[in-house]
């Protein structure tokens, strides 16, 4: 078994809680409130902009220009694909670019970025792949399975869409690869923690759904993010 199918299978039941949970299931069927949605793309465009540093320190820690060049590619590709798909959203959500400036994310995205800048900061090329790979990979996947749901909501379908293409899934089987091959070098030390990143991304995937769904806030309302 391959060093992803083994942490795929561990991470199973969070994503299947993924697949199960009513943010998805309201996205297939159309049914998810246009708020929860409204707050998730909020939410989300935060952590694009946290992801896409951590794909660059992805790119400082390789050790061949190749992968670096690779590291690096993703990063623009996360500003360019999914921070623009996000423009859209936000521009037919009502969404202004002063309601983004002044946005403070909720707390599962504080902890989800601060988990991924930690080991970005701290990691190795491999556990830094193993932290960001649970958003690529469990997102196609989410993709593949609604392909065919008819939501009456347009942008619903064009999510559904957005993830379950072709460019996205040759960009997530690409970071499957680089994963195993750096296992294959790494220390069992090195694999244990990279093992304990994946879970734990894994973990807060889920954990964005319900952050979304419930319109989850801090609870003092003076806490401030910078």
């Amino acid at each position: 078994m391959k060093f992803s199918e083994m942490l795929r299978a561990k991470a199973s039941a969070s994503w299947e809680g993924s697949f199960d949970h009513p943010f998805i299931t309201g996205i297939a069927d159309g049914s998810l409130p246009l708020e929860s949605f409204k707050y998730y793309i909020l939410n989300d465009a935060y952590y694009l902009s946290i992801y896409a540093k951590v794909q660059a320190l992805g790119a400082a820690r390789a050790n061949d220009l190749y992968t670096a060049s690779r590291m690096a590619a993703h990063a623009q590709g996360t500003y360019e694909a999914e921070l623009s798909l996000h423009e859209n959203f936000s521009a037919r959500l009502g969404i202004s670019q002063e309601e983004h400036a002044a946005f403070k994310p909720a707390p599962t995205a504080y902890a989800y970025t601060t988990h991924l800048l930690s080991v970005g900061y701290t990691g190795t090329l491999g556990e830094i792949i193993a932290a960001i790979l649970p958003c690529y990979w469990l997102y196609a996947e989410i993709g593949q399975r609604l392909q065919g749901a008819t939501p009456d909501q347009p942008i619903y379908h064009e999510w559904i869409q957005a993830y379950g293409g072709d460019w996205f899934d040759t960009l997530v089987k690409e970071q499957i690869d680089r994963l195993d091959q750096l296992a294959e070098l790494a220390s069992p030390e090195e694999r244990a923690r990279m093992e304990q990143h994946f879970l734990i991304s894994s973990q807060y995937e889920l954990s964005f759904w319900g952050m979304a769904y419930s319109l989850e806030q801090w609870p003092a309302p003076t806490v401030e993010i910078l």
